[in-house]
């Protein structure tokens, strides 16, 4: 199936929120009955857990920037939220690194 089917001819999702590593999660007391088969889809896969934009992409074997266009559609209908992926802790200073490895190199 063309890509713009899967959209209603759309080529952009509703709102620009959505990274490749940007979470998403279904609500499972929202109705699935009117969602297309591919809403469907990206419903029951994340009804087990989060997903990132690329796992759902992925699964669904559909371009990342038609499955933004799904995910847009259903989070302004209700059926998923998202989030931002928790960012990387930040890293320590070579010097304490440093530190430590001497430190360790002298018990030793």
């Amino acid at each position: 199936m063309r890509p713009y089917v899967v959209t209603d001819g759309r080529a952009y999702p509703t709102r620009n929120t959505f990274d490749l590593v940007t979470l998403v999660m279904a609500h499972p007391d929202r109705p699935l009955p009117g969602l297309s088969p591919e809403k469907r889809r990206v419903m029951e896969l994340c009804l087990g857990g989060a997903l990132s934009v690329a796992e759902v992409a992925g699964y669904l074997e559909l371009p990342v920037s038609v499955t933004k266009v799904l995910l847009g559609d259903l989070v302004d209908s209700g059926h998923i939220s998202t989030r931002a992926p928790i960012p990387p802790a930040e890293l320590p200073e070579v010097q304490l690194l440093q530190e430590v490895l001497d430190g360790l190199r002298a018990r030793l």
